[in-house]
């Protein structure tokens, strides 16, 4: 076991598959010499050379098609976007191709490629720099949405989609980069994709989250055990394929659900969700489904980020508001 922050599990993650697999190519905006805009591939170009991790041209839509070529010939590309911002050049390669070749070629080809990107806010960016699309990419059929929460999943997770023999998108919340370290098995291990995790049991309300927004969700958790409310957590780890099953479990155990996500709040995972409590627990609910989450607006710059990004306080709002109704 080793102290990891999710930089450094992540980077475990790659130096694993890469010393294990020789047709694992990593490459992307500033991976190679510089390790990363957060240096989450730092050390790698040194220990594999630059034939397997190297850096790209800034030119997402190039990034992902020259990708996808390498998957569908053989090879397991892992690139990375630098920024959730600057996937949108690349959108049309990930809708128009990468997301439709299996279909496409009726499963003559498979797509085992991985887009890793940070995204989310708290980090007082710029512009282009603090979004949440994780909506858009769930929405495309032939994709999986992986977001990880903890050092631990972020490695797990990772293995998972590098093997995969489909096309992931994985999301890395910057916000707690560095901010949780957890102990981490130096070890290989594996996460399956698609499974939500209970990370703590209740009995009077369901929250569901992921990314940064789960420690705030313990954070808010603590303050309404001391008022009493017992708080079930589920982190969804997979925004695509969601786990249905897990989240509607709990809610018909709960009778209460409350969605935690950064995105702006309409047409959104949290609505998808609240989708799946009516469709899974509509007789059991006891209060309507709410949903703390952005608003629908740019993410404000750095002086008015404060009033955007979802505090522990909030939460714990709603969660005695669903109680109380």
């Amino acid at each position: 076991m080793s102290v990891m922050t999710m930089v450094k599990a992540i980077n475990n993650a790659l130096d694993i598959k890469l010393e294990e697999d020789k047709d694992i190519v990593v490459y992307g905006e500033d991976v190679g010499v510089e390790g990363g805009v957060f240096r989450v591939t730092e050390g790698l170009q040194q220990k594999y050379g630059v034939e397997r991790v190297f850096d790209s041209p800034l030119a997402e839509s190039g990034i992902v098609g020259t990708a996808l070529g390498m998957a569908v010939s053989g090879l397991r590309p892992i690139v990375e976007l630098q920024f959730e911002g600057f996937t949108f050049p690349a959108f049309n390669q990930i809708l128009s191709n990468v997301s439709r070749m299996q279909n496409r070629s009726r499963k003559k080809y498979g797509v085992p490629m991985v887009i890793r990107f940070p995204y989310g806010g708290g980090v007082n960016a710029l512009e282009h720099h603090s979004d949440s699309p994780e909506a858009l990419f769930a929405h495309i059929p032939g994709l999986k949405v992986v977001i990880p929460s903890t050092p631990h999943d972020a490695k797990g997770l990772m293995i998972s989609a590098i093997e995969s023999n489909d096309p992931i998108i994985f999301m890395e919340p910057k916000r707690i980069y560095r901010a949780i370290k957890q102990e981490v098995s130096e070890e290989k291990f594996t996460l399956p994709l698609g499974k939500a995790r209970v990370v703590q049991e209740g009995t009077d309300i369901t929250i569901v989250a992921f990314g940064a927004m789960i420690r705030e969700c313990q954070r808010a958790i603590a303050m309404a055990q001391e008022t009493g409310i017992s708080v079930e957590l589920i982190d969804l780890r997979s925004i695509y394929p969601i786990d249905r099953e897990t989240v509607g479990n709990s809610v018909r155990k709960t009778g209460r659900m409350l969605i935690v996500a950064e995105a702006h709040q309409s047409f959104s995972v949290g609505s998808e969700l609240i989708a799946i409590a009516n469709e899974e627990a509509f007789l059991y609910l006891e209060a309507p489904p709410r949903r703390v989450a952005g608003f629908d607006t740019i993410v404000p710059l750095a002086q008015g980020e404060k009033y955007y990004i979802i505090s522990p306080e909030r939460i714990f709002y709603e969660i005695e508001k669903s109680i109380k109704f």
